[in-house]
């Protein structure tokens, strides 16, 4: 059978290999990252390319508006949810319409109950998949990793993550970066939030000066990470590289305590900067029976594998002997421990346990990192 025109110039054009994944990565609302993720958008849609919108909240700002009006929007859907109607990413539609480029605002977003996937991360995957390039804008205290280290800035849950992994996945990182006092004079302005009232409790609450420092320093690490990351991968690809030792093993020992998921955090970040592999190890001496103890001890090891690390889990009488004899089968290089402010015998014990470890261990660093629960 004779091959139709269309089937011959998908032979002869050669095809994309992996769409791109972009994202304009903030420290806070405000920053810019709509307006970039938009500029982008528009400079590409005017050198030809077909760019659609999939999801773009203004806020209420008439210059994201005016932005937003120069591109094609795909028609959110209408999600009904306990009676009252709710507007989200038509993704189906966005699949069907099969555009070059989509812009997908605010990553972390939780899609209304109804919808095909709970998170927005995952509509962007599906995307992705379809070899659709995404941009996608997110600030950084939604990384999931990070979530420990922003309540402690800011004394704030951060209810919306993205894993990790998703953070890996992506091939360009852009900061939309402003300082905080250029934020501030924003917010005053209420070019942020119209409301004078709620622009007033966000200077004395989240913005405030050494909470905006703190979470900017965060984003810029992340953007030295990716860039170090690119660089890495561009001196492999053209032979560049040098010849480097076996690749670093950090592991992390975790319990059944919700302190444990700030270890992990914090094993977490090592790892990255690194370029680590991260393995999580539990130890079941017989302690952790109870019901909520079972209960917490899933959501740290969830929480560890949604930050890409490998769970070991084993038995034993003795923590010390059997992290030790995992150590030296896992090669690892490296050893988070976690301990809780005490005092007399209990600090005793936890300082025998950390000598048996060293006694038994093949070489390995060793990190004491002091739990505190907030």
């Amino acid at each position: 059978m004779a091959k139709t025109p269309e089937q011959w110039l998908e032979e002869i054009v050669p095809q994309k290999k992996q769409a791109i994944f972009k994202l304009f990565l903030g420290y806070a609302p405000g920053v810019g990252k709509t307006f970039n993720m938009l500029s982008e958008g528009i400079r590409r849609h005017s050198r030809g390319e077909d760019v659609v919108i999939g999801v773009v909240e203004t806020h209420g700002r008439a210059g994201i508006a005016d932005l937003a009006s120069k591109l094609e929007t795909v028609p959110r859907r209408q999600v009904d949810y306990k009676g009252t109607p709710f507007d989200e990413m038509d993704l189906e539609a966005i699949l069907a319409r099969k555009p070059q480029i989509v812009l997908v605002d605010e990553l972390a977003h939780t899609n209304i109950e109804g919808s095909k996937h709970p998170k927005r991360y995952q509509d962007v995957m599906d995307l992705l998949d379809a070899n659709i390039d995404v941009l996608s804008t997110m600030n950084v205290q939604h990384i999931e990793s990070l979530m420990p280290t922003v309540m402690n800035i800011t004394g704030i849950q951060v209810r919306e993550t993205v894993p990790d992994w998703v953070m890996q996945r992506v091939n360009e990182i852009v900061l939309a970066d402003l300082t905080p006092e250029a934020l501030q004079t924003r917010m005053r302005r209420g070019d942020i939030y119209p409301m004078l009232e709620r622009a007033e409790r966000a200077l004395g609450n989240f913005f405030k000066p050494a909470n905006l420092i703190a979470l900017r320093e965060l984003a810029l690490q992340q953007v030295t990470t990716a860039v170090d990351r690119s660089l890495e991968s561009h001196l492999e690809k053209e032979g560049l590289g040098k010849n480097l030792a076996l690749r670093e093993r950090i592991a992390v020992c975790v319990s059944s305590s919700p302190a444990a998921q700030y270890l992990v955090a914090r094993a977490a970040r090592m790892a990255h900067r690194i370029d680590a592999e991260l393995f999580v190890i539990y130890i079941d001496i017989g302690v952790d029976a109870a019901p909520e103890d079972q209960r917490t001890l899933a959501q740290n090891l969830r929480f560890a594998e949604n930050l890409g690390a490998k769970l070991v889990r084993s038995q034993g009488k003795n923590v010390a002997e059997v992290v030790a004899q995992i150590v030296r089968e896992k090669h690892i290089t490296q050893v988070v421990f976690g301990r809780s402010a005490q005092s007399g015998w209990r600090r005793y014990f936890y300082l025998s346990a950390i000598h048996k470890f060293l006694r038994d261990a093949p070489p390995v660093d060793v990190h004491i990192v002091t739990q505190e629960m907030r």
